[in-house]
């Protein structure tokens, strides 16, 4: 049986550490810094995620680039020349059109190579929820699924990646369109906090407004005890956007509960960040979706 890779993309904001444990081929994503060009890779060797916050904080221009045709055509086929099969678990396809991209290059690929198996999935997540969904991949992966098996495995149970995310400043938001100028004004200056997650279409959406750290703390502990199924085998996710410390009291408070296997803390990525801005909080786990 030939072997085979997950690849994903640099919107998934896993650590390095794991994604080099567990052989998970991420494709760069381009990040804009004041008409800079920068490939974002995992292992930050072109652009550092602290170095990117600390322009980010001091007003710098930043812009995202999706991953274009010809990178997904030269990226498989360097895999496929390698003898292995390849699954691209990708960028939520309501967020961006890097996915569809990936459709189309697969589409070609197959006339090319016609005995290979190339699969390509809509995570319908976003960063370490889409990061979450790939890990869990891994993890069947070297559990003894084939390629066709995890294909079936990642969409029947992307809708079980939960993420849940609070951002500091709404004004990253109102850029992206996501909420309007006046929300960002009134949020920013009674220090309201939108929570957001995604749809079943995988689109962005705010689903509540808080008030303060705490209220973000327990709000999305709330969330993995509601929805998060078979929590004490599960290792969750804590992301941050240069929100180090907030983050590690969000861990070591999951921790004291003792109803997770083990919490990981992962910075996000420049890609994600330039849409969230500096302060993002979230957390991801696997579970179901259940009524606010």
């Amino acid at each position: 049986m030939r072997d085979y890779v997950i690849v994903s993309d640099a919107t998934l904001d896993l650590p390095y550490s794991i994604i080099e444990e567990y052989g998970i081929m991420v494709i760069p994503m381009g990040v804009d810094i004041d008409n800079v060009a920068y490939n974002f890779h995992p292992d930050e060797k072109e652009l550092k995620i602290d170095e990117f916050y600390e322009k980010l904080k001091a007003g710098a221009d930043t812009h995202t680039t999706q991953i274009t045709p010809i990178v997904f055509t030269e990226y498989f086929k360097n895999i496929l020349d390698e003898g292995l099969d390849l699954i691209y678990i990708g960028f939520s396809s309501g967020l961006s059109s890097t996915y569809n991209a990936s459709q189309l290059v697969m589409e070609e690929l197959i006339k090319e190579y016609p005995d290979r198996k190339i699969y390509c999935i809509d995570s319908k997540c976003a960063s370490i929820g889409e990061g979450l969904l790939v890990y869990h991949a891994a993890l069947q992966k070297r559990n003894g699924l084939t390629i066709d098996e995890l294909k079936e495995w990642v969409e029947n149970h992307k809708y079980n990646s939960r993420h849940w995310f609070t951002v500091k400043d709404l004004f990253y938001l109102k850029k992206g369109g996501r909420v309007t100028s006046v929300e960002a004004v009134v949020g920013t200056a009674f220090r309201i906090r939108p929570v957001l997650s995604t749809d079943e279409n995988g689109k962005l959406v705010v689903v509540s407004k808080i008030r303060g750290s705490k209220a973000e703390t327990e709000f999305l502990i709330n969330r993995m005890i509601k929805e998060g199924e078979d929590l004490k085998s599960q290792t969750v996710i804590v992301g941050h956007s240069d929100n180090l410390e907030q983050a590690k009291k969000l861990a070591e408070e999951i921790r004291s509960m003792n109803v997770v296997k083990d919490v990981i803390i992962s910075q996000i990525g420049p890609v994600i960040g330039t849409h969230t801005g500096p302060g993002m909080l979230a957390l991801v786990f696997m579970g179901k979706k259940c009524d606010l």
